[in-house]
């Protein structure tokens, strides 16, 4: 049996269990076996979290823009030296297949660090107008203050990278509240970016929602939230956050529409509605998989046959060996909520439009450019769509007409750090990048 370690907080710049010292198993979801345990941190450990971001906050957000550049490359750097170590860490604690998390999350994660480095200046950029002869008007951006990062189990570390890196980019000091589900790989980066970063200025605390969760979201020193999850858990942090208005930004749950009309390319498309989007290396996981799969009428039949010939082929196994192609399900609760969806499918429409998150869809036939329009805009989602067509001018009106902020053309899950990847109706609002990081302040002068 493997030794069962035990992971800290970050808090302060300090590693630390739990006040209290209550941990939470971590369970490895392709043997169900607990490898890790992390802090079952409490209210206390929130206030402290907090009060360590607001002590670092005057020091880091008075940094210039181009001595908080060099600090997060050195976080990049450390990403790259840890690279084997992260991927390995998040494929055991979610089932994310190793050749995923190892070949595009950490790399792109490295990616993203420098990025928001280079982007450290556009923090401090303000304009001026001239108002008239003898008076002018000019802005300065600010950092929020502290930010609380709220992170979901199916990509701790990419979303630990956008929310963390913008903020810090900006001059915000963060706190980073990770999935109780999937918190290692996250306290494992505290240990790592402990002497990268100034004491206070990132800090990790682990533990249930409605726990520490909650104290967080209702602390009056947290100055801005940024949460990836569902979007139940949204309107319970806007809800809790009442008492202390501060701005939000949310990117949750979808139900996406994936769009193949008969022009396509059907090899590429074929490929794009299942391994690209619900049968895919994180076992269709995703906010953004495209579980409803629209077909128009004289292809109906063809691409529901290579859809099958392609997902008999699909190899499930070990998510650590290369040779696997889709992880499992990240737990036994997740599981039993998926597989009640197939029965379900059978008698009812809910799965059409309720998110399932796991490797079930529905195909669903259309006629025309207007009715795969009205059928994919009918729900209460609106995160992301694909449109598979060879059509330039049909690509322009879907992209024109769907209600969703982010649309792929024959291709799926592109995710491009630089665009904004910002939902509508309940997939949320706002969006992860250094700007948003920041608030912009007026001043008009007469003189």
């Amino acid at each position: 049996m493997t030794e069962v370690r035990e992971y800290l907080n970050l808090i302060g710049g300090e590693l630390r269990p739990a006040t209290g010292g209550g941990t939470l198993d971590s369970v490895n979801p392709a043997t169900g076996e607990v490898w890790a345990k992390i802090p079952r941190s409490t209210a206390q450990d929130a206030a402290d979290a907090v009060a360590a971001a607001r002590k670092a906050l005057p020091r880091w957000s008075a940094l210039p823009a181009a001595a908080r550049a060099h600090v997060l490359r050195n976080v990049a750097y450390a990403f790259a030296q840890n690279a084997k170590e992260l991927a390995e860490i998040e494929t055991t604690d979610n089932g994310r297949i190793i050749s995923e998390t190892a070949k595009r999350d950490v790399p792109g994660m490295t990616y993203l660090w420098h990025m928001a480095a280079a982007e450290c200046g556009a923090a401090v950029e303000g304009k001026s107008v001239i108002l008239g002869p003898k008076s002018m008007g000019f802005t300065r951006r600010e950092p929020y203050g502290v930010v609380l990062g709220i992170i979901p189990w199916n990509s701790p570390i990419s979303t630990f990278s956008a929310k963390a890196a913008y903020a810090l980019a900006a001059g915000n000091t963060v706190i980073m509240k990770p999935a109780e589900q999937a918190t290692v790989s996250t306290l494992r980066l505290g240990e790592l970016l402990r002497d990268v970063l100034p004491p206070g200025t990132l800090n990790i605390v682990s533990g249930l929602g409605e726990e520490v969760g909650d104290a967080l979201v209702r602390d009056r020193g947290i100055n801005k939230i940024t949460m990836t999850g569902s979007t139940e858990t949204a309107k319970i942090i806007t809800r809790a956050s009442t008492d202390a208005l501060k701005p939000m930004d949310f990117e949750l749950g979808g139900k996406a529409p994936n769009i193949v009309f008969a022009d396509a390319d059907l090899d590429a498309a074929a490929e794009g509605i299942t391994t690209m989007s619900i049968f895919t290396a994180n076992a269709g996981q995703a906010c953004v998989a495209g579980s409803r799969i629209l077909i128009q009428r004289p292809i109906y039949d063809e691409m529901i046959e290579r859809m099958t010939a392609i997902a008999k082929n699909i190899k499930m196994g070990d998510p650590l060996s290369l040779e696997t192609t889709m992880g499992p399900i990240s737990s036994r609760e997740q599981y039993e909520r998926v597989t009640s969806y197939l029965e379900i499918g059978v008698k009812e429409l809910r799965v059409c439009q309720e998110e399932i998150f796991g490797p079930v869809a529905v195909a669903i036939p259309f006629d025309t450019e207007e009715e795969a329009v009205a059928i994919a805009n009918d729900s209460t989602y609106g995160l992301a769509a694909g449109v598979w067509t060879t059509d330039l001018g049909r690509s322009q009106r879907m992209f024109r007409d769907l209600q969703v902020g982010y649309v792929w053309v024959n291709t799926y899950r592109k995710i491009v750090p630089g665009l904004p990847f910002e939902g509508m109706k309940d997939s949320g609002y706002g969006h992860d990048s250094v700007l948003a990081n920041t608030r912009e302040r007026s001043c008009v002068i007469e003189h």
